[in-house]
């Protein structure tokens, strides 16, 4: 009877050197990718599985994954929203791109094969970089007038000024108003934001 415990090996996971392992299947254990960008995770299976449908899931349990997108059996690819799937047979890989990535799509996802029984599967940890805050996004931003320094000599905005997102409007002081003001504690200053 061991046949059972060899064939529920093949779906246990395991870490080595940067890759989920599943035995039939890899991926990288981690992606990083910008936000506003894109990433691609490039899965791998081994031979006997190119005509198997194959799988891109989010979230960190295995029987709570919510599956994105996934392949019709053939080399086409397939999207849905900003999430695509290509199945390479020869090459025994499947690339997943993920595109206008946001800060929300961080998570837990998984690269899968589904077959009879309980579907092969890796899990990817995708981690969203912010995106630096752009001119074009700051000139349709309210113009900040003053900022505190704090005891770290840190700029403070004042409440209800960031730019669009949430983000914190970023300004510089304006030197002809910051030459006649003291080096440490608080003060205002004239800054000089876009807009």
């Amino acid at each position: 009877m061991w046949l059972p415990q060899l064939h529920l090996m093949r779906v246990i996971s395991v870490k080595s050197q940067g890759y989920s392992i599943a035995t039939d299947i890899s991926g990288p254990m981690t992606v990083n990718g910008p936000e506003r960008g894109s990433l691609m995770v490039q899965c791998v299976y081994n031979s006997g599985w190119e005509t198997y449908l194959k799988w891109w899931c989010r979230g960190a349990t295995w029987y709570g994954c919510k599956i994105l997108v996934k392949t019709t059996g053939s080399e086409q690819e397939v999207k849905r929203d900003r999430v695509s799937i290509k199945d390479n047979q020869k090459n025994h890989t499947f690339t997943v791109t993920m595109e206008d990535l946001m800060q929300t799509d961080a998570d837990t996802y998984w690269c899968g094969i589904e077959r009879t029984g309980t579907d092969l599967g890796v899990t990817v940890q995708v981690i969203i970089d912010p995106a630096p805050v752009t001119p074009e996004e700051t000139s349709n931003s309210p113009t900040l007038t003053g900022h505190h320094l704090d005891k770290s000599g840190w700029d403070v905005p004042r409440a209800g000024t960031a730019a669009p997102g949430g983000r914190p409007l970023l300004c510089r002081p304006d030197p002809a108003a910051d030459q006649n003001l003291p080096t440490k504690g608080y003060h205002e200053a004239l800054l000089l934001c876009p807009g």
